[in-house]
């Protein structure tokens, strides 16, 4: 159950950051951004600021900054010319 949850709040990470960042994809794109933007999020907050909490709301504000932050950096590196 733990894993559909969280591929769930992955999913609507990964969309809602997709809205901000103007970004588009497919469900696919967005359960695998907003998973690894999870986890982003979570290091963020939590080790580098100190600021944990465990509710829903807090995951997925979390995963949303991790995954607009991912995206930023996709496209950062991606449009860089040789």
């Amino acid at each position: 159950m733990g894993i559909l949850i969280s591929i769930v709040i992955g999913a609507v990470c990964g969309y809602l950051a997709s809205v901000i960042m103007k970004s588009n994809g497919g469900l696919l794109w967005y359960i695998i951004m907003g998973i690894i933007g999870g986890f982003v999020g979570s290091f963020l907050f939590g080790t580098l600021f100190g600021i944990g909490g465990g509710n829903i709301l807090w995951q997925i504000i979390q995963g949303v900054i991790g995954t607009c932050l991912l995206i930023f950096l996709f496209r950062f590196f991606s449009s860089r010319k040789k």
